[in-house]
């Protein structure tokens, strides 16, 4: 927790840094735009205000003599038309600036770069400007120290609105940090299924769906790992404990040494052995440290074996084992003994599920990744819930084709292990009554 404290802290300083520092920043141009176009409107005015008097006196009086006098009595501010330069028809300059003098000429193209003053359609003179600086009344200036005291306040205000949503936000932003890691510090604890609220559908909330997925995930493989521990023991003491018995009886006497009595040792003793291989393949896969002896070999080559090797135990059955081809099969580079034990796994496990009179029918297809190896059955098929679940190992539904047969649990997940291994992909689809096919596409 102390970790999203401090979190929320940094996300708060950051907020009200940049917000504050905006705010100065709007502040600082509204201020700034507000006296440039204030002062602007006031030389505006004080030219409107020039030109509105001159031309009235021109048009009293005919002449531009003793214009000065009266416009210093008639402008509101005599210090306004300061950087204003009348010039009369001829081009001599009228009424001067700090910069020119009265009756000094003005050349043509000053003269066009000015304001012409016109009276019933004749130019009567002409205005230059030379940047005049603003002139401010008493209630000019007031006005602008109200206009800075609403901005000053304003970004107050707006400083303490970005301090609260800072807060607010940052602590809002961090709530789904603090849950996740309060859930995380759960998940150390031991207790390793655990759920935080998904808020939102953004970053954070892709965030919380997938821990709660991984939590979800950690806790299933920590229930199946406990079972598979219970499983594997169970496998193990099985055999042991009937080759333990046997011993037994034979050191004490009370069993007599016969041929049928050491063939059952050895049967279970090699159903050990099995379970022991199986084990270590599956944990050599896990670690990635499984060795494969690959070279181009043919589909038919694969699939004609796999009939070989289990025809007699079919037909033993009275199930139908058959192969289907098709034209133009790539080769695929792979471990033939590994995949012979893939073949023999699935055959097996569609072997005990199909009655007698069934059918099982290997074919292989060419597919766009590669090649397609396909072992349908006739037999009970699958449950839809134990679906999803038929490649983990130790797994056994409770319908029949997960009733206990012998079998250690492993096969089809050292299946999915060895087709993985290869790089290639096993599906399977199936209906309880309708049978099951396994689909193996390799590269």
């Amino acid at each position: 927790m102390k970790t999203g404290h401090s979190l929320t802290l940094k996300l708060t300083v950051i907020v009200v840094c940049i917000s504050l520092l905006s705010v100065v920043l709007v502040a600082v141009f509204t201020r700034y735009a507000t006296v440039s176009a204030f002062d602007r409107m006031l030389v505006e005015q004080s030219r409107a205000d020039f030109i509105a008097i001159v031309t009235a006196y021109y048009e009293q009086n005919h002449t531009w003599l003793g214009v000065n006098e009266v416009l210093r009595e008639q402008m509101p501010a005599p210090a306004a038309f300061v950087g204003l330069t009348l010039v009369d028809q001829n081009g001599h300059i009228v009424i001067a600036d700090p910069h020119s003098k009265v009756g000094q000429p003005v050349s043509p193209a000053q003269m066009e770069k000015g304001t012409a003053i016109e009276l019933n359609g004749e130019r009567i003179g002409t205005l230059l400007e030379n940047a005049p600086p603003p002139v401010r009344k008493p209630e000019d200036e007031i006005y602008l120290v109200r206009t800075n005291r609403a901005l000053m306040i304003s970004a107050i205000g707006a400083g303490a609105l970005a301090l609260f949503l800072g807060i607010l936000g940052s602590r809002t932003l961090t709530r789904p940090l603090r849950e996740l890691t309060a859930a995380t510090t759960a998940m150390a604890r031991g207790e390793l299924e655990q759920r935080v609220p998904v808020r939102t559908k953004d970053e954070l909330g892709q965030l919380a769906a997938s821990f709660n997925q991984m939590s979800a995930d950690l806790a299933r493989a920590n229930t199946l790992r406990r079972q598979m521990t219970a499983d594997i023991a169970h496998d193990l003491r099985t055999p042991l404990t009937v080759i333990k018995g046997y011993t037994e009886a034979l050191r004490d006497g009370d069993l007599a040494p016969k041929r049928a009595t050491f063939e059952t040792m050895y049967q279970e003793a090699q159903h050990l052995s099995h379970l022991i291989d199986d084990l270590r393949l599956l944990s050599l896969a896990d670690a990635g440290e499984l060795k494969l002896n690959r070279r181009p070999t043919s589909s038919r080559e694969l699939l004609s074996q796999a009939v070989a090797a289990y025809l007699p135990q079919a037909q033993e059955a009275g199930v139908a084992l058959t192969m289907e081809l098709a034209e133009d099969l790539p080769d695929t580079n792979v471990d033939p003994e590994r995949m012979a034990r893939v073949l023999g796994n699935l055959v097996i496990n569609a072997l005990r599920y199909t009655p007698a009179g069934g059918r099982i029918t290997l074919s292989a297809h060419p597919h766009k990744n590669g090649v397609l190896l396909r072992i349908h059955d006739t037999g009970s098929g699958i449950a839809p819930e134990d679906l999803p679940n038929i490649f983990e190992r130790f797994y056994r539904g409770e319908t029949s084709r997960y009733a206990d047969h012998g079998e250690s649990g492993l096969g089809l997940a050292i299946v999915k292990s060895l087709v993985e291994a290869h790089g290639g992909v096993i599906t399977v689809t199936s209906a309880v009554g309708q049978g099951a096919t396994f689909e193996v596409v390799l590269p």
